[in-house]
C-alpha cells in the first residue's frame, strides 16, 4: 500500500494530546501504521550508563503515535491526500487544493 505521509513532511496532529501542534516527520514505519515526529509524542526514557552516555539518566526523546492522527501540511494548511497518475508515475496530490505534492 501506498503511503500517504513520508519522511520529512511537514504534518499537524489532529488527536491526541498534542493536538494542534506541528513538526517534521522523522521516520514512518509503514507495517504498523505509526509514525515519529520531530517534538511530538515526547516520552520519559531511562538509560543505563554506556561508552556513549557515560552518566546514563532521564532522557526525552519523540515516541511514535498512528499515522491517523496527523495530517499533512501543505502550503501551510491541512489536507487530505490522494493519489492519480501524471505521465505514467503515480504521484500524491492535495485534495483540498488538487495540486501535486511530490
Amino acid at each position: 500500500m501506498a503511503q500517504k505521509i513520508k519522511r520529512n513532511d511537514m504534518v499537524k496532529v489532529i488527536a491526541g494530546k498534542d493536538i494542534d501542534k506541528e513538526g517534521k516527520v522523522l521516520s514512518v514505519d509503514a507495517k504498523n501504521h505509526k509514525v515519529v515526529v520531530k517534538g511530538i509524542n515526547m516520552a520519559t526514557k531511562h538509560t543505563k550508563p554506556s561508552m556513549q552516555n557515560q552518566a546514563g539518566g532521564i532522557v526525552q526523546e519523540e515516541a511514535a503515535i498512528d499515522v491517523s492522527n496527523v495530517m499533512l501540511l501543505h502550503n501551510g494548511q491541512p489536507t487530505r491526500v490522494g493519489f492519480k497518475f501524471v505521465d505514467g508515475k503515480k504521484v500524491r496530490f492535495a485534495k483540498s487544493t488538487g495540486e501535486v505534492i511530490d
